[in-house]
């Protein structure tokens, strides 16, 4: 089925019919914490009664990134999803759980996204997945999927998705217009990777960091939204974007070699040159320092704002606008929450590339 022929028959969603022209709040049940309280997910849906695609706006896969779910908060309070064709599927907060517990995962200590499709019979992420999968991902053509730098990394806003193999994917994130896009390979178990699957579009918006609000970045995310809404043809107008929009083909995150205290000497945003000192590790009782030299060249992208770091720690996500790969890039890709023990390091392998949602 087309995106034109599905947006202009009646959809089926949580038991619900829901037919062109109408808009419609509902709450996906999930399950019940062990009080008995219930926890569902409330999913808004805006639809026209002209024709055309399914978009889903999407944020709290993480719980404690709260930036994407104020982003879709102030666009459903201030009115502004009522498409002109097609329509809307708002999910202000996937993972109730973690909301409640200001947290990434739910109890069970799981990644929700990194438990696409899922199973009834899984885990407890995997049932949230699985309950996605078959309540909403049939219903959309493309989606945003907003996030937030996690603990105390702050993203640049910035919009991840592969990058030049899709016309469709590289037209929604040069109409988003952030000032980064950054080509992101597929993650095992991801809404992404499902997603690409089941032959829909998905890109990730990423501001700051999590348990704060990022003004700026939640008013960038609001207009990109516009943008690509206004790219499908949903919306009559969106203002152009007023950034200089940098394309990073591939990124490396610098990491301590050191334990101590560490004090930025570049701020997010900036362009990092091979053999700048971006950074100081200081030990507490101020017997030592050591200087932190840049061994790459690029754009700063996400930046770790807490100042006491253990060795391997995250410091500084370089976005790389060379293509060609370098001895820095064979490392295992970072996990923000590893699934599984790490291996051994060796001296020069502070350096991996980012967890890409």
């Amino acid at each position: 089925m087309t995106p034109a022929t599905r947006s202009a028959a009646d959809i089926s969603l949580n038991g619900l019919t829901i037919r062109p022209g109408e808009n419609v709040q509902t709450r996906l049940v999930i399950s019940r914490l062990p009080s008995g309280t219930v926890i569902d997910i409330p999913v808004h849906v805006y639809r026209s009664t002209v024709p055309g695609p399914t978009v889903l706006l999407l944020a709290g896969m993480h719980g404690d990134e709260v930036n994407g779910i104020e982003t879709i908060r102030r666009l459903i309070r201030r009115g502004l999803l009522q498409p002109l064709k097609g329509t809307i599927i708002a999910i202000p907060i996937l993972n109730i759980y973690g909301f409640l517990n200001f947290s990434r995962e739910v109890p069970d200590g799981k990644d929700v996204n990194r438990s696409f499709p899922g199973n009834p019979r899984g885990s407890l992420a995997s049932r949230v997945a699985h309950r996605f999968m078959r309540e909403i991902m049939p219903l959309i053509d493309y989606g945003i999927d907003f996030h937030t730098g996690g603990a105390a990394r702050s993203n640049m806003p910035q919009i991840r998705c592969i990058l030049h193999e899709d016309e469709e994917t590289d037209g929604l994130a040069a109409a988003f217009g952030a000032p980064f896009t950054l080509h992101a390979s597929l993650r095992p178990g991801s809404l992404r990777e499902a997603a690409m699957q089941e032959g829909r579009r998905i890109i990730v918006y990423e501001t700051g960091e999590s348990l704060r609000l990022d003004e700026t970045g939640i008013e960038l995310a609001i207009a990109g939204t516009f943008r690509v809404l206004h790219h499908l043809g949903m919306v009559a107008q969106a203002a152009p974007s007023e950034h200089a929009q940098v394309v990073c083909v591939r990124s490396t995150w610098l990491r301590a070699r050191y334990a101590g205290l560490f004090r930025s000497l570049v701020q997010n945003g900036a362009y990092l040159e091979k053999g700048q000192v971006y950074g100081t590790i200081s030990d507490p009782y101020g017997e030592a320092s050591v200087r932190l030299e840049s061994p790459v060249t690029g754009y700063i992208i996400g930046l770790n704002y807490m100042p006491v770091v253990n060795q391997g720690d995250a410091l500084v996500h370089v976005g790389r606008t060379d293509a060609a790969p370098s001895r820095t890039d064979l490392a295992p890709p970072f996990e923000e929450k590893p699934t599984r023990p790490q291996e051994a390091e060796a001296d020069d392998s502070e350096l991996y590339e980012d967890e890409l949602h």
